[in-house]
């Protein structure tokens, strides 16, 4: 195998990658051998036809297709090996010659990880992020935990913003009812905003047992095409309507919901894990600002194609999630309403961001000479290790390297961090 480079802009590369003539042709007799006991040709039983033969019936390009792909994912990898280039995204593949008795050559265009010119990284001046614990935030988290355990009761009074009715519904444009458009004893929270805007304002002071005209228009960007734009009326008939009582914030709801005895004890408490959890948040916070005004003090040239792949991973991981949930993409799209152009468009953004800030620190890991130590590979292996509930061993033969790119770049995220400028 022969493999040229060739540098185009913008970080892009061309691979011409050469397979010799004898490869190819082992490449398509083993399409050959898969392939025919499904080939008829007369005079012969079914996969007794010689390759010869089938191809000078069937064209000598018959293997051609099927031969190529095999030997493209066969050589490729080495190619890109091969080459030394850094390569970022997956090959755009186009077949140069395909010819018996001659070198089998095909072109990957790819794109190369860009160089970064770093900016200013040290001591770079962001807004201060408050960690202080106030009373609103206490107050704040007591009504949650009122929230939380609170319960419903049904109510006598007209609905009021905030109260659940439970509803029969039938929906209907131009007197026709649509798809999707009825549902019974179904309970709906005014004020959430998961009907159609309009639709839970009109049940606001409607009592139990009231029928309502509701008179709506879809909104133009609804994802029913049928739907989008159109005035409907929704007849409603409203069986209950139901209000959260809540519990009263004294000594007896701390013991309820804490080991504490008094309000006061629990409040003291409250303050200190808010104050933990804030100085976590705050640290979350100030790197990622810290992150921000490097990666704009810095140049590079992303090539698209890198973006791409990395969309690409993204849209992969979200349908692992999915399938873990037992939902498929094609489920997804259909009750979101969503394309898949669509969704890799939402992921394109954070794509380009995750790919410059990884970029940027690890040319700070260049700039700063950082270096991981034995002991933080270990710590970190054990730490992967408890997590994913796998050997460690295990754990260090298979992501080793990624471990001490990974731990180098935290280093370096640290770092700027520690040595940046709160005002």
């Amino acid at each position: 195998m022969n493999v040229q480079v060739e540098k185009l802009e913008n970080n892009m590369a061309k691979l011409t990658i050469e397979v010799e003539a004898e490869k190819f042709v082992a490449a398509t007799a083993k399409v050959y051998n898969k392939n025919k006991n499904q080939i008829n040709v007369q005079g012969f039983r079914k996969g007794k036809a010689p390759q010869a033969l089938i191809e000078k019936l069937y064209g000598a390009g018959i293997f051609y297709e099927e031969a190529a792909d095999a030997l493209i994912n066969e050589v490729y990898g080495d190619a890109a090996r091969e080459s030394g280039l850094d390569i970022t995204s997956y090959p755009s593949i186009d077949v140069v010659q395909v010819e018996k008795g001659k070198p089998f050559i095909f072109t990957a265009e790819v794109a190369t990880r860009p160089e970064v010119e770093l900016g200013q990284y040290m001591g770079v001046e962001i807004e201060k992020v408050e960690t202080e614990v106030t009373e609103e935030d206490i107050e704040k988290e007591i009504k949650r935990l009122q929230d939380q355990n609170s319960r419903e009761i049904t109510v006598e009074r007209p609905a009021e913003n905030g109260d659940t009715v439970v509803i029969d519904y039938v929906g209907s444009v131009d007197g026709v009812e649509f798809e999707g458009g009825k549902g019974e004893n179904y309970p709906l929270e005014l004020g959430s905003g998961s009907f159609i805007p309009g639709f839970e304002e009109q049940l606001v002071g409607a009592a139990a047992g009231a029928d309502v005209d509701v008179n709506v228009t879809f909104p133009e960007e609804y994802h029913a095409d049928d739907l989008a734009g159109k005035a409907a009326l929704f007849k409603v008939k409203v069986h209950e309507v139901k209000t959260k009582e809540y519990p009263e914030v004294d000594d007896e709801f701390a013991q309820d919901i804490s080991d504490f005895d008094t309000l006061a004890e629990f409040k003291e408490d409250l303050k200190k894990r808010l104050g933990e959890s804030k100085l976590e948040a705050a640290k979350a916070e100030k790197q990622q600002k810290v992150m921000d005004a490097v990666v704009a003090n810095a140049k590079m040239d992303i090539p698209a194609a890198m973006v791409q792949k990395s969309v690409d991973d993204m849209m992969n991981e979200q349908a692992q999630r999915f399938q873990a949930q037992g939902i498929s993409m094609d489920v997804f799209f259909q009750y979101s309403g969503m394309t898949p152009a669509q969704l890799a468009e939402q992921f394109r953004p954070q794509a380009l961001a995750n790919i410059k800030n990884r970029l940027v620190l690890d040319a700070i890991v260049a700039a700063e000479n950082i270096t991981v130590t034995e002991e933080d590979i270990e710590a970190e292996v054990n730490r992967l290790a408890e997590m994913w509930k796998m050997d460690a061993a295990k754990i260090r033969e298979l992501v080793e390297e990624d471990i001490m790119k990974d731990y180098a770049a935290q280093k370096a995220l640290d770092v700027i961090t520690d040595a940046a400028v709160e005002k």
